[in-house]
Formats: C-alpha cells, sequence, structure tokens
C-alpha cells in the first residue's frame, strides 16, 4: 500500500507555526480546503501543507494542491528574479535555482514520492 499523503509531507512542516495557524482558523470556522487553496495560489506551500494535513479530501487531491503551491512559488520566484535582473541590471541564479528545485518538489508530489528535505526545505532567499 502506498504512503499515505500525511506520512510521505508531514515532515516538510519545520516549524509548528502553520500548524497551529491553520488549527486556530479551522476552530474560528475558516474553511479548510478554501485556506489550503488561497495559500496555494499565493505560493506557500507551508501554510498550504498544513491546510492539507487537517482537512478531510482525497489524497489525490491533495497531492494536486501541494503541488500547485510549489509551482506557483516558482512562478512567483522567476517573476522576481527577472524584475531584479532588470532593476540592478545583473542575473540573479539563486532565485533561479530555488524555482527549479519548486518544479522539482511540484513534479515528485504529483508522482506521490517524498520530496527531498533539500528541495523543498524552507527558502534561505526572501523574494516577496
Amino acid at each position: 500500500m502506498p504512503d499515505t499523503f500525511a506520512a510521505l509531507y508531514a515532515s516538510l512542516l519545520k516549524n509548528d507555526v502553520f500548524t497551529t495557524q491553520a488549527q486556530e482558523n479551522i476552530a474560528q470556522g475558516s474553511d479548510g480546503l478554501t485556506c489550503a487553496l488561497a495559500y496555494a495560489e499565493q505560493g506557500k506551500p507551508d501554510f498550504t501543507l498544513a491546510y492539507l494535513l487537517l482537512i478531510d479530501i482525497s489524497d489525490k487531491e491533495k497531492h494536486e494542491i501541494l503541488a500547485v503551491s510549489y509551482e506557483r512559488r516558482a512562478h512567483i520566484s522567476e517573476e522576481k528574479a527577472e524584475q531584479f535582473d532588470q532593476q540592478f541590471h545583473r542575473p540573479f541564479p539563486l532565485i533561479r535555482l530555488e524555482a527549479q528545485k519548486d518544479r522539482l518538489a511540484a513534479q515528485q508530489i504529483r508522482q506521490g514520492r517524498r520530496v527531498r528535505q533539500d528541495i523543498a526545505g524552507n527558502k534561505m532567499l526572501r523574494v516577496d
């Protein structure tokens, strides 16, 4: 039997703040799926994952939503790298590297595979 979504990805959450906030929002009446989708669209996989671990939808749906979150973060990072390239007249290869890692993480998630910690770990470069 393949690993469950929680077994595969719960370890990616290194900080309890994401889970705590998700639990509090759901306890206050927020819809967990709506929140997960909103964070996925914002390219915030940590918050997306926290909500996905708390809601009851199929693992296939959870995989897709989390993958979208990583892809969206990659897209945002690439846009920011391009903006910085033009603003500072030099390339920003580390931002582009992080975007590549996010795209790889999304691909692995869609395939139901574990994501390596060094790929999905917290980004050291803040671009927002």
